[in-house]
């Protein structure tokens, strides 16, 4: 088969579009016929490479897709030849309550090989069902950020009806997804971006006041949009260059939740202001199962929405890179086998 892939870690020029071995389909396993998949900022981090992580060489990227079933193992029991499936690319042990605090769990495409090639060999329990309405380049495109999002806010956030919450790079791939589910959950959203594009789509899906961060300083703007009192609720997923207003932006008592730090995760932090405030910091990581049925299901029935900026075969899955390293436009680049097109 053709895939994207790395043999090391470094810049876009390690990319490739080339033949790989057909996957091994095991008895646990679904043979996905790759329909669309989309890229995350994981894939630039996972390209680059990612402290503790040690990859097979050639590594697949890729933690979204969607496909047909093509085949399965024998131990298959909820898919056949002809479905509609999508990943969820979280690896945890579904015995457990909460499987993504599984110490062995992992990330598909992160950690092992991921879906971005013509057919990928998944496991059974990472495969959501897609109805058939349902366009390819949505049900590739939405699955990580979505859950992730729902996770933050509704699970560990536990936001309520009535709160207010600051959505940072609204329009990003985690940001437009969060914006949605914090409007859909009752709460009066600020939102910030770096173009008035970008603000236009923020106000589009939910977001009642926003602020171009490129233009003033958005802790002060929440201060003054709130007569001082600041927001329950942060999203952040920025880290370092965002951290400390993210921190001034909230109320006392508040809650910051944290999915990543794209612009670096190594900030200054101030310890005063948490304590004082007594303030919240919140980690998440991926979702359960049944959180994700949850918000795929908001998404299969057009509730929320996936920003799609670009489409492209995967032959040019270098490009694809560059734009979401580069910042080109906004919401998530679709990647599709160049045998599709």
């Amino acid at each position: 088969m053709q895939a994207v892939q790395f043999a090391e870690h470094g810049d876009t020029d390690v990319i490739e579009y080339g033949e790989y071995p057909d996957p091994e389909v095991g008895r646990d396993e679904v043979l996905v016929d790759i329909k669309a998949a989309a890229l995350n900022h994981l894939d630039i981090w996972t390209r680059r490479g990612m402290p503790g992580i040690d990859l097979e060489m050639p590594h697949i990227p890729g933690s979204d897709g969607a496909g047909v079933v093509e085949a399965v193992g024998e131990d298959v029991t909820r898919f056949e030849e002809g479905d509609h499936v999508a990943l969820s690319a979280g690896v945890g042990d579904l015995r457990m309550d909460d499987p993504t605090l599984d110490p062995r769990f992992h990330i598909i495409g992160e950690h092992v090989t991921g879906v971005h090639s013509e057919y990928a060999a998944i496991p059974e329990d990472n495969l959501l069902p897609v109805p058939e309405h349902v366009d390819w380049s949505v049900a590739g495109s939405s699955c990580l950020v979505f859950q992730t999002a729902w996770r933050m806010l509704i699970e560990r956030a536990d936001l309520e009806a009535g709160e207010s919450v600051l959505v940072l790079g609204a329009s990003g791939g985690v940001g437009h997804a969060a914006l949605q589910i914090a409007d859909y959950a009752g709460a009066e959203v600020y939102a910030t971006g770096s173009t008035e594009e970008k603000l236009d789509y923020a106000e589009e899906h939910g977001a009642d006041h926003v602020c171009n961060y490129e233009e003033e300083d958005f802790a002060d703007w929440v201060l003054e949009e709130t007569g001082g009192r600041g927001v329950d609720v942060v999203v952040e997923h920025v880290g370092a260059p965002t951290w400390q207003n993210s921190l001034k932006s909230l109320t006392k008592g508040g809650r910051l939740v944290t999915c990543g730090g794209t612009g670096g995760g190594n900030p200054e932090t101030d310890i005063p202001r948490i304590f004082w405030e007594q303030l919240t910091i919140i980690g998440s990581t991926m979702a359960t199962p049944g959180q994700v049925d949850d918000v795929m299901e908001l998404v299969w029935d057009g509730t929320f929405e996936p920003a799609i900026r670009e489409e492209l075969p995967m032959s040019e899955t270098a490009r694809a890179h560059e734009i979401i390293e580069n910042r080109e436009g906004f919401g998530k680049v679709v990647v599709r086998p160049d045998s599709e097109l």
